[in-house]
């Protein structure tokens, strides 16, 4: 070989390394966005995964809070990522509904669900109907027959307007044909359970984990589930569609890459994923922290997240309706 032909070969050797290196994914850290405060479903159930994902792609996980505007900052930073598998999301419910409140407000949305790619749920901790101990309330047919009987007379709290705590209230009404209820806007999960048990709300939609230690305590009492099978931790609690209204609710985890992410890293994630969600370290945290694992796949996740979405919309137009 002459020395023309060696430094020719050797720059095209060269020049397709970092190609090759491109194609190594992941070769670096890989980012969560937490779109919610720490303490919160969203961090209880984001940490642990990326502890479990850390050892499977061989690679560190690092969870990033941006939290803000009930999760819609976060949704922002996720949407706005380089699509590069690089920087993913972890957000709940309450981005299938940012769109449709925009619209009703007669704001150009900052984020569509188109913007998001979805990889995974990882929980989906089912809705309970929940009222104190100090109403006399032992059925959902009692809390139905009052309510008809006394229109905006009780009190519901929830986490802040249009949340996962909000919408299933304006989906209960819809189903029941209650009158509607009083609404008691808190600043978050902990604050709408904290007026639940001080009176200051008589009735509230939560999520199992967020109310099972006062269910236990009889400091609460749960009186249905939104869920779609009954919950391991309350076996003696009906869900709705047991007592003939079809309606079904979750407060979920889910992860999702932004849009144009390229399909053979989306596949890549979907592996991964899969691996760490399905882990022995991943199944036993959530446990631990009072959840029962109910993991989707990208398949999975994407059908289930198209029929939330419609329920979050029907939700959010109820509501208009009724402020209108």
């Amino acid at each position: 070989m002459d020395r023309r032909s060696f430094v020719i070969g050797t720059t095209a050797l060269v020049a397709a390394g970092p190609a090759v290196a491109q194609d190594a994914f992941p070769s670096h850290p890989i980012t969560i966005i937490n779109a919610f405060p720490p303490g919160g479903v969203n961090d209880i159930v984001t940490r642990p995964f990326a502890a479990a994902l850390e050892p499977i792609i061989k690679q560190p996980v690092v969870v990033e809070t941006k939290a803000g505007a009930g999760g819609q900052v976060g949704a922002q930073v996720g949407a706005s990522a380089k699509p590069d598998g690089y920087t993913l999301l972890s957000h709940n419910n309450g981005i299938s509904g940012y769109e449709e409140v925009d619209k009703l407000f007669g704001r150009q949305p900052k984020t569509t669900r188109a913007d998001f790619i979805p990889l995974a749920r990882l929980v989906a901790d089912p809705v309970l109907v929940v009222v104190n101990e100090q109403q006399p309330y032992k059925s959902l047919k009692d809390l139905i027959d009052d309510a008809k009987k006394r229109p905006e007379a009780i009190i519901y709290s929830s986490g802040g307007l249009y949340g996962a705590t909000h919408l299933p209230v304006a989906l209960l009404e819809k189903t029941t044909g209650i009158p509607k209820l009083r609404h008691l806007p808190t600043n978050g999960g902990g604050p709408a359970v904290t007026a639940l048990l001080g009176n200051n709300a008589q009735m509230s939609t939560q999520t199992v984990s967020a109310t099972l230690q006062h269910i236990k305590g009889g400091k609460l009492r749960a009186l249905a589930s939104f869920g779609g099978r009954r919950s391991k931790a309350l076996p003696d609690v009906p869900t709705l569609k047991e007592l003939g209204y079809d309606v079904e609710y979750y407060l979920w985890v889910g992860i999702f890459a932004p849009k144009a992410t390229p399909a053979n890293i989306v596949a890549t994630l979907n592996e991964v994923i899969d691996k760490a969600a399905i882990s022995d370290l991943f199944k036993t945290a959530i446990t631990n922290a009072g959840l029962e694992p109910d993991y989707l796949n990208a398949a999975g996740f994407a059908r289930f997240w198209a029929e939330d979405a419609r329920r979050s919309d029907e939700a959010v137009k109820l509501i208009g309706r009724v402020q209108g």
